[in-house]
């Protein structure tokens, strides 16, 4: 019997592996795709996700892609109005050299999986769960289909780090969908005129979009509408993607020549919690565990750093030689509620204000003639600095005032 079996090879799955591993325990990773394979992905990784990066030995090789890198982000309102924040100038213990990266999903995920092989994990692709095998209330592993076959693999953790629409939270009967629902639209274009060293989050009525350069003249744009578009997502896809950037008129005319380059990549619904994010003999992490909105791109980062965070209570869980209960895991959700919650309250209120066109011109006015404002908003969104500064007396006061 394996130590843990984790359910996706994505960033959180990765990541689990890879620091369960460094712990000394067995551990099976498996996804269905083969790698590399791409997802719907907004391509932009926060600092903070650069230093989980670091920690995971990987950052070499994934700079070694050239990906381009992101001093800040620019946010644009329906009317037009633009602020930019930095990244390394929001807070005195910042380093100069604290950027973002831009990295497209197929190098990223990659990498991440061989790192893991190379760390002593058994890597399986093309190896689908169908369910978990529970016995006695207790996870025991999972029933999977590979090369036609079925088989059981038995361990003492199973890891859900299977995503949005995750099978082991289902399975778990922990899944929960909120509101608003949201789907995601993912795209690369050429011929995107005025791409620079920021990300870009266009906000219109109801929807946004967010521009960055992948290098090569290659832009990725990562779209958040109503899931109540779907027909006419399904309809025509690109037409409906065309149709969005054209409404906004720097964006249109920036995008009036642009080309798609590759698939337009769907996902969603978005707002998507567990109830809690352990049981007995499992635990769920990344967008399996909690998932509301991507507009402050820290879902690569919540996905490493939650990983890190599994694999420390999973070692700490199985040290006494026998299965992981739900009350040996519960530090990990403890440590998910400490490092994470105010990060969620941040991405709430960005997800909700990003879609009414009143609160982002209010928001992009007040902070256009406020740069060191802003630079705290973008330094809070990429974990440069805590969120709590935000609410202080003075700097609600320059957004009210």
């Amino acid at each position: 019997m394996r130590d843990v079996l984790v359910v996706g090879g994505g960033p959180a799955g990765a990541a689990t592996a890879i620091f369960a591993s460094r712990a000394g325990l067995d551990v099976l990773l498996v996804d269905r795709a083969a790698f590399p394979r791409d997802k719907p992905c907004a391509q932009c990784l926060s600092p903070e996700a650069t230093h989980d990066l670091a920690d995971l030995g990987v950052l070499a090789e994934i700079e070694a892609a050239a990906p381009p890198r992101l001093a800040g982000m620019r946010i644009v309102s329906d009317d037009g109005t633009a602020v930019t924040g930095y990244y390394n100038r929001q807070a005195s213990d910042s380093p100069p050299t604290a950027y973002g990266l831009a990295v497209v999903r197929t190098v990223l995920d990659t990498v991440l999986v061989r790192a893991a092989a190379r760390g002593g994990v058994e890597m399986r692709e093309r190896t689908a769960v169908e369910r978990l095998i529970v016995e006695r209330g207790v996870v025991r592993g999972a029933v999977v289909r590979r090369h036609g076959e079925r088989l059981e693999e038995r361990c003492r953790v199973v890891v859900g780090a299977d995503g949005l629409n995750s099978l082991v939270a289902r399975d778990l009967g922990l899944a929960r969908s909120g509101h608003p629902r949201r789907l995601g639209l993912a795209a690369h274009l050429t011929g995107v005129r005025g791409l620079g060293e920021c990300g870009e989050m266009f906000c219109g009525r109801g929807w946004y979009v967010g521009i960055v350069s992948l290098g090569g003249g290659v832009a990725g744009a990562a779209m958040v509408v109503p899931l109540a578009d779907h027909r006419a997502i399904a309809l025509d896809r690109e037409g409906y993607f065309r149709t969005r950037l054209a409404s906004l008129p720097e964006l249109g005319e920036r995008t009036a020549r642009a080309e798609i380059v590759r698939e337009i990549l769907v996902t969603g619904p978005f707002a998507r919690r567990c109830r809690r994010p352990i049981a007995d003999g499992a635990l769920l992490v990344g967008d399996a565990a909690d998932f509301f909105d991507p507009f402050t791109g820290e879902g690569v980062f919540a996905a490493l750093r939650g990983g890190r965070l599994a694999a420390d209570a999973i070692a700490s869980a199985l040290a006494s030689g026998g299965a992981a209960s739900r009350e040996q895991l519960e530090p990990y959700a403890a440590a998910r509620g400490r490092v994470f919650h105010d990060k969620r309250v941040l991405e709430r209120i960005a997800g909700l204000s990003a879609t009414r066109p009143v609160l982002m011109r209010r928001f992009t006015r007040r902070l256009a003639s406020r740069p060191g404002v802003a630079d705290l908003w973008v330094g809070a969104a990429g974990g440069r600095v805590p969120v709590r500064t935000l609410f202080s007396p003075r700097h609600l006061a320059a957004l009210l005032i």
